[in-house]
Formats: C-alpha cells, structure tokens, sequence
C-alpha cells in the first residue's frame, strides 16, 4: 500500500485545497494530512481558525484517510510515525523539495517529494487562496 502525505495550514478550505488533496490522493491508496499548529505557521498571516477546527475539517474531505496536528517542535516526527512513501507539497507552497529530500535522507527516510498540481480558477470570482478570501470578506462586510 502506498502512504502519501500532504501537509498545509488549511485555514477556511476552499477548492485549492481540495486539488490538492485530491492530487495527493491519487499517488497513492492511503492519504494522511498533517495540519500546521497554529505558532509554527511563520511564513504568512497566522490561520484564523484554531488547530482543532482544522483537522476536523480536513479530516471531513473525502480524499482524506486520515488527519492529525503537525508536532509541535519537529515537522519530521509525524513523518517518522507515518512512514510515507510520497510527500506531496502543494503547487504554490514555500518548501523547498531538494532541502525536503536531503532532511529526510539524513533522518533515514526513504521516501520521494513531489509537488502537486496546480488549479485555475473556474470563474471570474473564484477565489483559490484563504488571503484572497478574507480579503473579500473585509472588502464586503466592513
């Protein structure tokens, strides 16, 4: 059975989320999500919804085999737990895949990083990203 993980904030889903879950899935037969904690969350705005809210709406997607919190301290130990054979980052994530491979190298883990696809929009107001989105709601409701 392939094990594949996908990791991300997923602060209010929206359907690039669900790309890429669906993405991920399709490289294997077993998909786990590891959610971001809210205080690792350093290279943008911080998630507006707390970890739990999260999880629980990841865990809800179909593509979704299972869902947990990303460790506090250590990206890589959900990864040593899972043992995936394929960590798919998101088209538009900060990751660096060569950095990626070489840490998991160093820690004996033997799996493949890809990126997944991207998603366009479908419509004119179809938004992709959660900024944009709470960009509109500010736009709109204050």
């Amino acid at each position: 059975m392939t094990r594949v993980v996908a990791q991300g904030t997923f602060d209010i889903l929206h359907p690039g989320h669900l790309h890429y879950l669906e993405d991920a899935a399709a490289m294997g037969e077993r998909l786990h999500v590891i959610v971001a904690r809210s205080e690792n969350v350093t290279h943008k705005e911080p998630p507006v919804l707390a970890d739990r809210q999260r999880v629980e709406m990841v865990s809800a997607l179909d593509p979704v085999d299972e869902a947990q919190l990303g460790h506090p301290e250590d990206i890589f130990v959900p990864i040593e737990e899972i043992d995936p054979d394929v960590i798919v980052l998101g088209h538009d994530q900060h990751h660096d895949e060569e950095a990626i491979t070489d840490a998991l190298a160093t820690r004996g883990i033997d799996c493949e990083v890809r990126r997944a696809s991207a998603r366009e929009p479908r419509y004119d107001s179809e938004l992709l990203s959660t900024g944009r989105i709470i960009d509109r709601i500010v736009d709109r409701r204050c």
